[in-house]
């Protein structure tokens, strides 16, 4: 499943739209940062409710393709742009973190 594929299946606003749109190795859930540093998996969605510049680059180190923001958290500009030079997808639901997780899953177990 790509980037645009799992933001069409969850109903998700693309909030930054200049990215690679390459296939999704997995998702991770968390607010807290230093947690996603230590566990997110390369190639992976963030799914969280973190809309902040601090996101992108935590994002960045650990090479997560898309960040998937839940309930419709407002996106400041400055994190969009770096989002943009970083080439790291953003997009936006009004779901929750819990509700975003359980259908991602759902996507991936249906995957071949």
């Amino acid at each position: 499943m790509t980037i645009r594929e799992a933001a069409a299946a969850l109903g998700a606003e693309i909030c930054q739209d200049e990215f690679e749109d390459t296939e999704l190795t997995g998702a991770y859930t968390s607010d807290l940062l230093s947690d996603v540093m230590a566990h997110a998996k390369d190639g992976g969605a963030l799914i969280t409710i973190q809309a902040h510049k601090n996101t992108v680059a935590v994002a960045t180190l650990v090479n997560i393709s898309v960040l998937i923001i839940c309930n419709s958290r407002p996106l400041p500009e400055d994190m969009l742009e770096a989002a943009k030079d970083e080439g790291i997808a953003v997009i936006r639901t009004r779901e929750n973190q819990f509700t975003v997780s359980g259908k991602l899953w759902e996507l991936f177990a249906r995957s071949p």
